[in-house]
């Protein structure tokens, strides 16, 4: 059983958490709908799609600030209970500073795991909706590239030609096993392209020793070919691998699938990983922005909390990028690129921890 002082502090932190989390979403609401006008003006005349399309984005965006929601969440929350001298109430009722941050470090653990569980699947639902409406509606061929059982499919219109490329399996900066079937604009074929190996690192594609079939005739050149094309290895690896718009149970399924077509399972295992930590990660920078505010005098202006609160969660946001970055192009190992950062902030919250019950 809750005692009042618990039920209390639950109802305060997470008041301030919804009020924080709807600022942020207001902000993303507004930035992302002047990109959805931006990117639809010329496709389409329904003026109402930048705004749905927004709603159905928004929610997973979210997802991703998370962190820093929770972090200035917290030094709200211990500003509003400094300026109004609860804390010192509390301590006179035997509650230590201690016993405050162990209160919050369980409340937002909880937090977390509702929001991996139940939030997330939800916003990646309505990710997968946004993404697949905003499929069909782009005429420019950005989103015609997909994986099927028989391996990758790319369909690209370019210089008055269009092409139906398949390959068995990409790797790093390569696709594999390829067949190029290149028609003109009336969709009659003029030649066909097979290569084992093709460098898609830039838009201008290196085709390795190709095959060319031209009339019948099949030659085999030694010499690579250059093909311009409107994608590249970024683009199309962003294309089927959507990742946060596939919910756990999805995410699990097409490990799996990915597994057995030999396709770079390292995406799914960064993105999992870093789901399933999602709770430990917000719990942790709870306290961590704990310490903060019960190490700093508490007549500070609440600018100068939330000035150096936005500060470190850019720079969280950075470090955390570059690892995610060095894990997916195999840099560095899957987990120390999700786990080093948050090992990070434990040990320095530890060290904040030695001596704040004294404060």
């Amino acid at each position: 059983m809750l005692k009042l002082y618990q039920k209390y502090l639950i109802k305060y932190f997470i008041k301030k958490f919804i009020k924080v989390t709807l600022v942020f979403l207001s902000l993303v609401y507004i930035v992302s709908v002047l990109e959805e006008i931006n990117f639809f003006k010329n496709l389409t005349n329904n003026f109402y799609i930048p705004y749905l399309l927004t709603l159905l984005n928004a929610p997973i965006t979210l997802f991703e600030i998370f962190p820093f929601i929770f972090f200035i969440s917290t030094q709200l929350f211990f500003y509003e209970i400094f300026n109004n001298e609860e804390l010192n109430i509390l301590k006179k009722n035997g509650l230590s500073n201690l016993r405050l941050i162990k209160y919050l470090f369980l409340l937002t653990l909880c937090m977390g795991f509702f929001n991996i569980f139940i939030y997330y699947n939800l916003a990646s639902n309505l990710k997968f909706y946004y993404s697949d409406i905003k499929n069909n509606l782009s005429n420019d061929n950005k989103y015609l590239a997909m994986v099927i059982d028989s391996g990758l499919w790319i369909k690209d219109e370019i210089n008055e030609k269009q092409y139906i490329i398949k390959s068995d399996f990409i790797e790093n900066n390569f696709l594999y096993d390829n067949v190029i079937n290149e028609f003109d604009k009336s969709f009659s074929l003029i030649r066909t392209i097979q290569s084992k190996k093709i460098d898609i690192k830039k838009n201008e594609w290196l085709i390795f020793n190709p095959k060319i079939t031209f009339k019948n005739q099949t030659n085999v050149f030694l010499k690579d070919l250059k093909l311009e094309t409107n994608f590249d290895s970024k683009k199309i690896r962003s294309l089927f691998s959507n990742i946060s718009s596939f919910s756990l149970f999805k995410l699990h399924s097409l490990k799996d699938e990915y597994k057995k077509f030999g396709y770079s399972t390292s995406e799914f295992d960064i993105q999992l990983l870093k789901l399933y930590t999602s709770p430990f990660f917000y719990s942790i920078l709870t306290v961590f922005s704990a310490i903060i505010m019960l190490n700093f005098k508490k007549n500070k202006s609440i600018i100068l909390f939330l000035i150096g609160g936005i500060l470190f969660s850019v720079l969280l946001y950075y470090i955390n990028f570059i690892f995610m970055s060095l894990g997916n192009n195999g840099k560095i190992p899957i987990y120390p690129s999700i786990l080093f950062p948050l090992a990070i902030i434990f040990i320095t919250s530890l060290i904040g921890l030695i001596n704040i019950n004294e404060k």
